[in-house]
């Protein structure tokens, strides 16, 4: 944000200048686009934090790509693409305790392709208590992004809908159901994160 409003500020200059007038201008007005750009990505709009524990909800903004089993995995996994102009903040699917964060090394693949799942993310892992299963909730780089931010630390508690981290530009989103839950979306469906139910448990707290 900062270096765009300097190269602003360089076009202003330059735009008074007779001969860098045209050049001075466009400078100008690419550097006010790309600060709107960037202050309209980085939006972190206000969400009440839902209150059923008896739901999973989702934590990303975006449209569902997949929903299936994968691997040796017991339970279900739900894939969520997150397009530049979603809200990127990602949020907390269910209350608990931070019990395992994981940096995984890979590719930058399109986040909206299969290939994907083997780019490079951090997954973190929820201990609900209760005797439930754990939830495993991954922030998925894409093509152009390829910076990560996961706030929690090992051992913290989160709430259902508590933001817990930020992936910049086009990327993807997955949570891995346990057994003892079940996905009520679907693939196209819209999403948001923090509001959108995306599972419920089955089991009994």
């Amino acid at each position: 944000m900062i270096p765009a409003l300097l190269v602003f500020a360089g076009g202003i200059w330059l735009s008074g200048h007779p001969g860098m007038r045209f050049f001075g201008t466009l400078l100008a007005d690419v550097a006010m686009c790309f600060a709107l750009f960037t202050l309209y990505f980085f939006r972190d709009p206000e969400r009440p934090l839902p209150t059923d524990k008896g739901k999973i909800y989702s934590p990303g903004d975006g449209t569902v790509l997949s929903v299936g089993r994968e691997g040796n995995d017991d339970g279900v996994t739900l894939r969520i693409f997150l397009s530049i102009f979603n809200v990127h903040i990602q949020r907390a699917p269910c209350a608990g305790r931070v019990t395992n964060i994981q940096e995984v090394a890979g590719s930058f693949a399109a986040a909206m392709k299969d290939e994907a799942r083997g780019n490079e993310r951090v997954v973190m892992t929820i201990d609900p208590g209760a005797g439930r299963g754990r939830v495993l909730v991954e922030q998925i780089a894409g093509l152009i992004a390829r910076r990560i931010e996961c706030w929690p630390k090992l051992g913290d508690a989160v709430a259902a809908g508590q933001r817990y981290g930020i992936i910049y530009f086009g990327s993807q989103a997955a949570v891995h159901f346990p057994a003892d839950a079940r996905c009520t979306v679907k693939v196209g469906d819209k999403v948001a994160a923090g509001l959108s139910e995306i599972g419920e448990w089955t089991s009994k707290s």
